[in-house]
Formats: structure tokens, sequence, C-alpha cells
């Protein structure tokens, strides 16, 4: 992990600046370098490699992939995305239920949007689902495969910041899932028109506009989309100007050069 000194600094990344991929099934928004979008600047932030904002039509999906050494967060904002690996873990991914696969040593895995197969008495339906999938690197490579999920939505409903993944030790039974980097931790709060929450001081934070439109303190209006790397700098308020769904991740140290 990197350990040297930071410069402040405050990068604010826009929405329609983002590398997509857009196919027959798939609607996908890159943050950083992904697939075929390699930027050598945009590579990651702190601990996070990836940032894909996918919507996926009905029937359709990820068929089955491998995976190494990578901790991945899956987050729904609309819809319902079917999950099942080679561990022998299935599950359905709702809005309010955090998700988190450990790829370890090495698992394969599929995501579909197909939900109504798993039942006989739902009928199929035309509705995307509407994800975020974000990756960040674990503390140690070579661990046994991993899943995990819980439901939160109840915890979202108070407001705030709410801890959804989390490897360090200070949220220890208050983060929703565990991820295998301590240094590593997501939050995050749904805000109403006005509400507003105060973003952790780390040396790493990357913010990203889930829905609506909020401001960040200092520097503006944020829209859908939108998204800010902060470096050696925390503590700024965001306050939704309509309903909007922030995702923050607090990281303590980053990827050694």
């Amino acid at each position: 992990m990197a350990s040297a000194t930071l410069s402040p600094q405050v990068d604010i990344r826009r929405a329609d600046d983002r590398a997509k991929t857009k196919i027959a099934w798939l609607d996908s928004k890159h943050s950083f370098s992904f697939g075929q979008h390699y930027d050598p600047a945009n590579t990651h932030h702190g601990l996070l490699l990836v940032s894909n904002d996918d919507t996926v039509r009905a029937g359709t999906g990820f068929e089955t992939h491998p995976h190494t050494d990578m901790e991945i967060v899956t987050w729904v904002l609309q819809g319902s995305l079917v999950h099942q690996d080679s561990t022998g873990n299935k599950g359905v991914i709702y809005p309010g239920l955090a998700q988190r696969m450990s790829a370890g040593r090495g698992i394969l895995h599929s995501e579909k949007n197909d939900a109504w197969r798993l039942t006989s008495d739902t009928e199929p339906h035309d509705d995307p689902v509407h994800f975020i999938q974000m990756w960040v690197v674990p503390d140690e490579r070579g661990i046994d495969p991993g899943y995990e999920q819980l439901e939160i939505d109840n915890e979202l409903l108070r407001g705030g910041l709410v801890t959804v993944a989390s490897g360090m030790d200070r949220h220890d039974g208050a983060s929703a899932i565990r991820i295998k980097n301590r240094y590593a931790a997501l939050h995050v709060a749904r805000l109403a028109p006005g509400q507003s929450v105060e973003l952790p001081d780390a040396p790493y934070l990357h913010l990203f506009v889930a829905r609506g439109e909020v401001n960040l303190e200092g520097a503006g209006p944020l829209h859908e989309g939108d998204a800010v790397r902060f470096t050696a700098v925390g503590g700024q308020r965001v306050t939704g100007v309509e309903p909007a769904e922030v995702l923050v991740w607090e990281m303590h140290a980053g990827l050694s050069a």
C-alpha cells in the first residue's frame, strides 16, 4: 500500500466524460479504465479500481466468467440482479441490499436480469436492472473465495451515511458486510432536498452521485453520474438538491506504484 506524502486535491469527473460500452443488452459507463477502454492516467483512485454504472436489459446479463484477487461490491439502484457462482452461492440483489463477492484465488460467476426464472409463479418482465459495481483490491492474495449479502434498507431510511461494506476495524459489527481490505469502506446516503451529510476525512475519497442532484461544499452542483476524487482532503458537506443517492468510498491507503 502506498504511503507517500499526498497533495490535497479535489478532482471532479463529469458523467458525460466516462468511457462507455453500449451493446444490445448492456449500457455501461466506466469511471476508470475497463476492458477495451484503457487510459494509463485513469486506472484507479486509492484502492478503487472499478466503478461501473451498468444497465442490463431484462432476460440478459453477464454469462459465467472468472475473477481472481478482487473484492467486488454490487449496489443495485433499480430492478433485481441474480448472482450465481462456482462456490454454490446464489442470490437476488435489489435496492437496499448490500452484496460482496471475494474472488480470492479464483471464482466463476454470472449476473443476470432474470429473477423471475427462480420461481414458477412470477411472470417475465421487461424492466432493466440498474446497478453500480465496484472493485477494490484485497489485503491478501489467494484467499478463499466468499460471498455475503444483507438487507439494509431500514438503516438507509434513517438518514446519514450508512456504512455498507468495510474491512476497517472500527466498522467491525457496524457495517452491513465485510470486505477483505482493512483500509477501505463504502458508505451510502439517500438525501432528501436540503438534507446533508459530511464526508469522512481520509487520504482518499471517491464520491459518486448514483441518483439525483447534490451540492458539494466548495465545488457546487453535482449531477447524476458525476464523481469526485478527493486526495488528502475531506470533511466537506454534500447536500441534496433533489432526491439523491450518493456512494462514498473512504480509503486510508492507495495502491503501491
